[in-house]
């Protein structure tokens, strides 16, 4: 992603453009780099996101809903001691700098009219927010920053706030084709792209191999190779454009959501799109993301003791595989048990070993048996012959334990996928209550009394007009397939792999090709094989799948199918998703 001083510059003037003169109502702190600002505006309530987060620094308007703590912090508590209900003035940005200063028109405790600010500085590990008095002193912000040796620029209540060293770049809005020339010409780097990094200011390394690309055909383009007139000609008409008419690109994989985006084409990956504004890109980008990192998060006990479990039973295995293995050569206890019987009158008493022909050779050759002097020549036979059946015994029982075993680990590894793609906290309760119904996991009394919200599946609709259902989680897998679905449905799920069972509601009719298609792919993208292409996926009647005695939830087994292959990512996917979410937003 390419949030850049430039990129700021154009979600600055969208949010000017909506947000001047507008009132903070409300100001909420739902995690500890995320501020938000509720504010009326002329055409509507907006909501303003301040998140000066290390790790994805931005700021932006936003339609997000994000779920606030019970008690609101305490600098959560300052900004709407001092800023609720002041009017949004003025917003200003430093050249070249992933910065803004927000200005209030606000009254003070007098009820006299005075200024105060909200300086947001995105830099990396500099990022804060800060409050200002109209004085320009610190009145409080996100993180402080003491007073010692290594602070150049501390951050304290009280003390006046110093604003970030000014870049020692050129400005590439006030370049001219002699400067691009005079670039191209003097020493520096080698690599076009790195050499426009390290002279123009604002400009993220995504907005300067684009550069390259663009004036040079190749984002690793190196300056000795290149025609100097034609390629500075190109470079300022793409930075003239660019900066000058800053566009929403972005870049999307199959499933729709951004992975890399900037204020100018992105054909580095080769293609992009457009969205509707820079305020809809970061919301789609970020909304979806912080979803993701947010269930993760809450998930991760979870996760924690379903990983920890997977490793026990895998150990448990290579050590039962390796005595199922010994069991292998049990035949020969029981030819050894044969020779001591036919040598008994040979075994001198208190003697270790017999010396005896092995008649199961071909050439007869004389072996060494270790006996036990401690025992009978008849016991010392009996022993041979107990260890065999024990042996025997064992291969039965350790092949079963096996058995069970890799049942068990191939179950929690399907939940594991499904701590993966749960999306909402009613969808991870659902799954700690089926590790909880499994014996995995203990709830506690508060939720034990808690009513559980009982999640429907998935719903989408094919192209044809086919309703086609997904489940969620193996307890909702097992639901669909055999309580939901009718006998005559159509059952999908990715082949060999952990993900869910989808069902074609067709009412015992053959549905389209296409239908089966969109059906495969949205099994295909629910599955541990999101993300790859060619996915096989099998598809069956239902009144084929079965589910065995004492199985796990959603384990089943079927053998009479045939096999599409898909790429998970379609229309219909994207298109599915995308009303889930609106329908979520409302």
């Amino acid at each position: 992603m390419a949030f850049d001083a430039y990129f700021l510059t154009a979600v600055l003037d969208e949010i000017r453009e909506k947000a001047i003169g507008a009132r903070v109502e409300k100001i909420h702190q739902p995690s500890r780099d995320t501020v938000i600002l509720l504010l009326r505006c002329e055409q509507g309530r907006e909501k303003l996101l301040f998140a000066p987060n290390p790790a994805a620094p931005r700021l932006h308007m936003t339609t997000a809903n994000p779920e606030n703590p019970p008690e609101p912090p305490m600098f959560c508590m300052l900004l709407r001691k001092h800023l609720q209900g002041a009017r949004l003035a003025a917003i200003t940005q430093p050249p070249m700098e992933r910065a803004a200063t927000f200005r209030f028109d606000c009254t003070d405790e007098m009820g006299y009219p005075v200024q105060k600010s909200l300086v947001a500085e995105l830099m990396g590990r500099t990022c804060n927010l800060y409050l200002l008095g109209p004085d320009g002193r610190i009145i409080d912000c996100l993180r402080r920053i003491g007073l010692d040796e290594t602070s150049k620029r501390p951050a304290l209540p009280g003390l006046l706030y110093q604003e970030p060293e000014q870049v020692q770049k050129q400005n590439p809005l006030e370049w001219g084709l002699e400067n691009y020339v005079n670039l191209l010409t003097s020493p520096g780097s080698d690599v076009l792209a790195d050499r426009l990094m390290d002279t123009l200011g604002g400009l993220s390394p995504l907005v300067c191999r684009e550069a390259a690309l663009f004036a040079a055909g190749d984002v690793d383009a190196r300056v000795e190779s290149l025609e100097i007139s034609t390629t500075a000609q190109k470079l300022l008409a793409f930075f003239e454009e660019n900066l000058k008419n800053p566009q929403p690109w972005y870049y999307a994989q199959g499933d729709g959501m951004p992975k890399q985006f900037a204020f100018c084409p992105i054909w580095e990956y080769g293609s992009c799109q457009m969205a509707e504004s820079f305020t809809a890109l970061l919301d789609q980008y970020y909304i979806v993301r912080d979803r993701r990192d947010a269930m993760r998060q809450k998930s991760q006990s979870l996760r924690k003791t379903v990983s920890n479990l997977c490793q026990r039973i895998q150990r448990k295995l290579i050590i039962q595989e390796k005595e199922l293995e010994a069991t292998f050569d049990r035949e020969r206890l029981r030819q050894l048990g044969d020779i001591v019987t036919a040598n008994i009158h040979r075994i001198v008493k208190g003697s270790t070993t017999l010396e005896a022909e092995d008649f199961y050779d071909e050439e007869m050759k004389t072996i060494e048996i270790p006996i036990s002097p401690i025992l009978s020549p008849q016991q010392n036979a009996a022993k041979f012959y107990k260890d065999y059946t024990r042996m025997k015994n064992a291969e039965k029982e350790l092949t079963k334990q096996i058995e069970l075993g890799q049942q068990e680990l191939k179950y929690l590894q399907s939940v594991l996928d499904e701590l993966n793609r749960a999306q909402t906290e009613p969808e991870l309760e659902e799954i700690r209550q089926e590790l909880s119904a499994g014996g995995y996991v203990r709830l506690d009394a508060a939720r034990k009394r808690m009513k559980q919200q009982k999640l429907a599946p998935m719903r989408f609709e094919s192209t044809d007009g086919y309703p086609i259902y997904v489940g969620r989680n193996n307890r909702q897998n097992d639901e669909l397939t055999f309580k939901l679905a009718r006998k005559d449905d159509i059952w999908l799920h990715a082949q060999k792999v952990h993900g869910s069972h989808v069902i074609i509601s067709c009412g015992g009719t053959k549905p389209p090709d296409d239908t089966i298609t969109q059906a495969a792919q949205l099994a295909a993208y629910y599955s541990e094989s999101t993300g790859g292409q060619n996915i096989p996926v099998d598809v069956t009647p239902v009144k084929q799948v079965k589910k065995l005695t004492g199985a796990k939830p959603g384990m089943v087994i079927y053998h009479t199918y045939n096999t599409v292959i898909v790429n998970p990512y379609k229309d219909i996917v994207v298109d599915a998703l995308n009303a889930e979410r609106k329908e979520e937003a409302t």
